[in-house]
């Protein structure tokens, strides 16, 4: 996979940034709205307290920037950027290999070159507890990432059930 896989990440977004119809000058994208995205990440949070644990949960839209972040209330100061380097990678790399949690993408050994040189892009991480925010048919609107729980496989249970809860409203 090597630095085929940044180069495919990288050629993979610039196709979707210029994507547009064909004569048109304008752009468009897809992306939840602000507030069903502090709710998806709102329901994260809740789902996790639910369960004994205090998380934080981001939301990316398909930028990659960060759209939202619900911090719960006792959780490391670490969990803010990890739950959107999560969030970034479930996103930037599950759209680009069709996978729809970073635990997939590790799975698949989607998880750079063996010399580690992918790991040092700094908003990427390799660790459970992203998923792809996906509609119905699975197009894509971002990503969400969960950080705090005592594991990954936690956290990454948390954005999946908030995920199967709230994304009946992503119309």
């Amino acid at each position: 996979m090597g630095m085929a896989c940044a180069a495919l990440v990288a050629s993979a977004l610039i196709a979707a940034s210029s994507a547009r119809a064909a004569g048109s000058p304008v752009v468009t994208t897809q992306k939840l709205s602000w507030e069903l995205a502090e709710r998806l990440a709102a329901t994260a949070v809740r789902i996790c307290a639910e369960r004994g644990w205090s998380v934080t949960a981001a939301v990316v839209d398909p930028s990659g920037h960060e759209q939202v972040i619900i911090k719960g209330d006792t959780v490391p100061l670490q969990s803010l950027s990890v739950s959107y380097r999560k969030a970034y990678t479930a996103y930037a790399y599950g759209m680009v290999f069709d996978k729809d949690t970073t635990s997939a993408l590790i799975a698949a050994k989607v998880t750079g070159p063996e010399n580690g040189a992918l790991n040092t892009i700094p908003q990427v991480l390799f660790v459970p507890g992203g998923a792809l925010i996906r509609r119905a048919d699975r197009s894509i609107l971002g990503g969400l990432g969960v950080s705090g729980a005592p594991g990954g496989d936690k956290d990454e249970a948390c954005a999946v059930d908030a995920l199967k809860e709230v994304s009946p409203q992503f119309r």
